[in-house]
């Protein structure tokens, strides 16, 4: 089984992967980008892909939602993976040494205190964290440093120069399994995603939050998503957990009938945030 993911080994996506499906039953097709992840899902290239949607610090990855949405992927599965962000160079170099840090964004974003109390340390935004760490030791840069996860370290030879620098130490990113199939692990699911717009009169996005409560489902996630070439018009997705698989079908087609363009993501079980104090 081929997975994609965006980045390389060692980045969170590839942790993320681990996590899920187990060190030995899948081959990576890394990607430099999530709209290559997907074209390489949507072509057969992947059998499955892994996707950050959201982030404890960060918050949601807008694009990630709509790049779902736009290739009508189906969403078979979750994982959050803690993410600790560690501050990595090569051996011999000290936190004075440093005055150029490369990394994600996104790590970059959930650092910015570090960075904010280091401020001889310039951040320099890249496409993955571990790929930050592959090209110093590739390159052998002097001065420079990734923030990226352990493995990372280890996996391209550098050295921890300062450990989980992350802005609150419980930071969590939940990921997402995409495939262009339907759920095949059916055992065990309890949760659902859809995807809406509604119509544009009063309280009509309201009637559609009591309808889960009547349902007896528990929203998880409610997001708006803005609509390309629409101003002002969005379209929703929200998560929600059930316990009784009949209501969820039930709510499923009423659903339907009082919304417009609804689609169902997809029915799989609910991933565990794996707390540590």
């Amino acid at each position: 089984m081929k997975v994609a993911i965006q980045g390389g080994k060692a980045s969170f996506h590839d942790e993320a992967v681990q996590v899920y499906f187990g060190e030995n039953d899948h081959e990576l097709l890394e990607c430099a980008t999530f709209r290559r992840l997907s074209l390489a899902l949507k072509s057969g290239e992947a059998d499955l892909a892994i996707m950050a949607v959201e982030n404890t610090l960060a918050g949601s990855i807008l694009p990630n939602y709509a790049l779902i949405e736009e290739f009508s992927f189906n969403i078979i599965g979750e994982v959050y993976l803690r993410i600790i962000q560690n501050l990595m160079a090569l051996p011999g170099q000290s936190l004075n040494d440093i005055h150029m840090v490369k990394s994600h964004p996104m790590a970059l974003n959930q650092c910015s205190k570090f960075l904010e109390e280091n401020p001889h340390m310039r951040g320099i935004e890249t496409f993955d964290t571990a790929e930050s760490a592959r090209e110093i030791m590739e390159h052998q840069l002097p001065g420079t440093a990734a923030i990226a996860g352990k493995r990372a370290a280890e996996l391209y030879g550098l050295s921890i120069l300062s450990e989980s620098i992350e802005n609150v130490k419980q930071n969590y990113t939940r990921f997402l399994i995409l495939s262009t199939k339907q759920n095949y692990r059916l055992d065990g699911i309890n949760k659902s995603s859809i995807n809406f717009k509604v119509k544009h009169t009063p309280g009509a996005l309201a009637e559609i939050l009591n309808l889960l409560k009547e349902y007896n489902l528990n929203m998880s996630l409610i997001q708006s998503i803005p609509i390309p070439g629409y101003p002002s018009e969005y379209a929703f997705h929200i998560d929600f957990v059930w316990q009784d698989k009949a209501h969820c079908e039930k709510a499923v087609k009423v659903l339907e009938e009082k919304t417009k363009e609804f689609k169902l993501l997809g029915m799989y079980k609910a991933g565990k945030i794996p707390y540590e104090n």
